[in-house]
């Protein structure tokens, strides 16, 4: 069996690009079976699998799946083969795609039909016949904007979640507060209804997740990871506070992380418009 072990990076049509911020493809097939950290990220999930289920160590299979905001990272297994698209999805935008807050979701992980109904499947089966990352691409296109309904989320919440991702999560919630003309407990609360996360724990989200990018980039390159300019970089105190982050969000170290998930990595990255 010939080894493939692909990923393509594709944007979504320009209606949908204020929801969803990036398509991921991943197809490996004869690799050596794997365990992968799904970790957390300031973007709700959404995966359409193309020939295999996606398996969930704590919660089976699925052919579809939506997961909300959450602050533990999920343990992904395969047998040598797996395959499907990821949806990064902007929080402020589910209710356009998925006709409900953000909050409803956090910490869950549901089959994408109880949401976008049998046609969720259907995409699936649909994208898997098509040759290309391209084709599968437009297909999910397609389906979204024959969903994008009419919402609103709140200025105020809007206002507060552009500020935590443009500062990288590096902004004194207090000072946001006062910003938006709201007291510390009601932006908390009304974040959560919305977003998932408390405008505290998703700056330590958005900022954990910018810090594993760049040690992720880093050993894709093969060059050192030097942790302690990661942690600077992005205003942790220090380096050992960065290392209990991400043992907090990923259960290891950094080192230990990238040495288990180092086959990940090392995808041949495909441009779709080049297929």
């Amino acid at each position: 069996m010939s080894v493939v072990n692909e990923a393509a990076a594709g944007q979504p049509a320009a209606a949908l690009r204020p929801y969803i911020a990036a398509y991921h493809g991943y197809h490996q097939r004869g690799v050596p079976p794997a365990v992968h950290r799904g970790l957390p990220s300031p973007y709700l999930t959404i995966i359409f699998t193309l020939f295999e289920p996606l398996r969930l160590m704590r919660h089976g299979d699925y052919r579809a799946i939506v997961g909300g905001l959450h602050l533990s990272h999920e343990v992904i297994t395969h047998d040598g083969a797996q395959s499907g698209i990821q949806l990064m999805v902007n929080p402020l935008g589910a209710r356009m795609l998925l006709d409900l807050p953000a909050g409803e979701l956090t910490d869950v992980n549901a089959e994408a039909e109880l949401m976008l109904g049998p046609a969720a499947n259907r995409l699936c089966d649909r994208m898997a016949e098509l040759p290309t990352w391209t084709q599968r691409f437009a297909a999910l296109d397609e389906f979204f904007l024959a969903r994008l309904a009419e919402a609103t989320v709140s200025a105020e919440i809007g206002y507060g979640w552009q500020r935590l991702m443009g500062s990288g999560g590096a902004l004194s919630i207090g000072g946001l507060a006062a910003e938006i003309g709201w007291s510390e407990r009601h932006l908390a609360n009304r974040f959560r209804s919305e977003v998932g996360l408390t405008p505290k724990a998703a700056a330590r989200v958005v900022r954990f997740d910018r810090a594993r990018r760049l040690v992720q980039q880093r050993a894709r390159a093969g060059g050192p990871l030097d942790l302690a300019e990661v942690a600077a970089v992005f205003g942790f105190y220090d380096q050992p506070h960065l290392v209990r982050e991400f043992r907090r969000f990923t259960g290891c170290s950094p080192t230990e992380w990238v040495t288990a998930e180092f086959q990940n990595f090392q995808a041949e990255v495909l441009k779709p418009t080049g297929e």
